[in-house]
């Protein structure tokens, strides 16, 4: 072989493979960042639905101890049931357990007598209750904590 074809073919597959690395490494960066944004992106949604979540069931478990299921708030029940149902496709199993945990409880509130503030109060001490929503937001705390830590691959 002439040296001469073999210092051209030698440039050309230098340049060769100097162009696949670059395409490699540009198509690497672009996926990581991508898949950056989708997992920013699903923690957004997922924040805000939890922070919708808990607002709700705020309001609710309170009309809930002052009303009975006769006078309940119907339209905030199905808000409610909503936002649950967006959790079971966005949520781990432990944060949607506890959302149909704080639904229970706010139906058994509607099913028993309406309380005081003081009776309320007096109930949670005793049954060391004193946040409905605590392990709901303590599930929550923690999917996000094991998402960004290991994010899991779709």
């Amino acid at each position: 072989m002439d040296p001469v074809y073999f210092s051209a073919f030698a440039a050309l597959a230098g340049s060769a493979v100097g162009g696949l690395t670059t395409l490699a490494a540009s198509w690497l960066t672009q996926r990581v960042q991508f898949r950056a944004q989708r997992l920013a992106h699903d923690i957004d949604r997922r924040e805000d639905l939890y922070k919708d979540f808990i607002e709700q069931a705020s309001e609710s478990y309170t009309d809930a101890i002052e009303h009975d299921l006769r006078e309940a708030d119907v339209p905030k029940l199905v808000r409610l049931y909503v936002l649950v149902s967006r959790m079971r496709v966005l949520s781990s199993q432990g944060v949607i357990q506890q959302a149909d945990r704080v639904m229970r409880d706010i139906i058994e509130k509607y099913l028993g007598p309406n309380k005081t503030i003081r009776e309320v109060v007096a109930d949670s001490l005793k049954n060391d209750r004193l946040e409905p929503l605590r392990d709901f937001s303590n599930a929550c705390r923690d999917e996000f904590r094991m998402q960004t830590v290991a994010p899991r691959h779709r």
